[in-house]
């Protein structure tokens, strides 16, 4: 991941969302001081649906030496935590499970660029990489934070007030989800699939964009992680969820490394229904999360029918996912 980020400079500069090139110059001028402005190509990126990405690097230089620059989306501070937001990525690079943080500014930040291809609906079922993504979310599960004591979940800390049917639905499926007693883990709690790099020279995957990263429960990251198995933005299809079978693999290589031993039939089906239990919670999470976008944020995405879509499958699956038992 190269060198260690320690302290990282904060820039008192606000990009505009809609001057993001010129504004990364600004943020390159402070943080890479011997690049020649006019020689800087910078490309704008996809980064989600809530921020924008720009890469910047020298018309000379290698891939790897690229700055990523990231404004926020607006109001997202409503959820999100900037502050710990980079004190995770500054834990998390210093035993190698994030990419280089190299600035913070008042609306964003600049980091790495890890080369590569983020994941797609089809390479997120590759035995191969699925195994890696399954392994290196166990190292980052294993992340201990300095003076966090006994750390408690974020997950419902995060969830605003909503309407009274699903203000009942958190309250049902919360109490059934305290009772699975799912361990307390430093959680990225956002593993789409566009914050999965593959490295095929290095056989290896990165995690980007550790925004809503914080101890959560462990059966909610992986069965955040499945649910995003279905495709990017409005363009889902929950046909693509992951089967019994592939998600069984995914689990027993997740908590061999975990666990640093092979894990027993009952334990990976006992976690198998944790998961999927969870994946519950992820859709009324990320229903609520787009009603505030929906209220609040400049983009144009149509945040009211992703809202839609995630309470929809939310009730489509409540019944079938709350019947499975675990084995005693």
């Amino acid at each position: 991941m190269g060198e260690k980020s320690t302290c990282v400079p904060h820039i008192k500069l606000v990009v505009d969302e809609n001057f993001i090139q010129e504004g990364a110059l600004k943020i390159l001028e402070r943080i890479r001081p011997t690049w020649e402005k006019d020689s800087i190509k910078c490309k704008l990126l996809t980064d989600g649906i809530t921020n924008k990405l720009v890469g910047c690097k020298p018309a000379d230089a290698e891939e790897s030496e690229t700055v990523l620059v990231r404004v926020y989306g607006n109001k997202t501070d409503l959820l999100i935590d900037r502050k710990a937001e980079t004190r995770n990525i500054i834990l998390l690079n210093s035993v190698d499970l994030a990419p280089n943080l190299y600035a913070t500014f008042e609306n964003g930040l600049a980091y790495r660029f890890i080369p590569g291809c983020t994941l797609n609906e089809s390479t997120v079922r590759d035995p191969n990489i699925y195994k890696l993504v399954a392994t290196r979310m166990a190292k980052l599960h294993k992340v201990r934070a300095e003076g966090a004591g006994q750390p408690k979940a974020i997950l419902y800390h995060s969830v605003v007030t909503p309407k009274a049917k699903i203000e009942e639905e958190i309250k049902q499926v919360r109490n059934v989800m305290e009772i699975l007693g799912s361990p307390v883990v430093f959680a990225h709690n956002d593993l789409l699939l566009g914050n999965v790099i593959f490295t095929e020279s290095e056989n290896s995957v990165t995690f980007i964009d550790f925004e809503y990263a914080a101890f959560n429960y462990q059966a909610f990251d992986i069965g955040n992680h499945f649910a995003e198995f279905v495709g990017l933005g409005l363009d889902i299809d929950y046909c693509k969820y992951p089967e019994k079978e592939l998600q069984l693999d995914w689990l027993t290589t997740y908590l061999t490394e975990f666990n640093g031993k092979y894990p027993t039939e009952m334990e990976v089906e006992n976690l198998y229904v944790e998961v999927n239990k969870f994946v519950l919670m992820s859709h009324l999470f990320w229903g609520l999360w787009a009603l505030i976008q929906a209220e609040h944020s400049y983009i144009d995405f149509d945040f009211m029918g992703y809202a839609v879509i995630r309470f929809s499958e939310y009730f489509a699956k409540k019944e079938v996912f709350l019947s499975l038992r675990t084995s005693s």
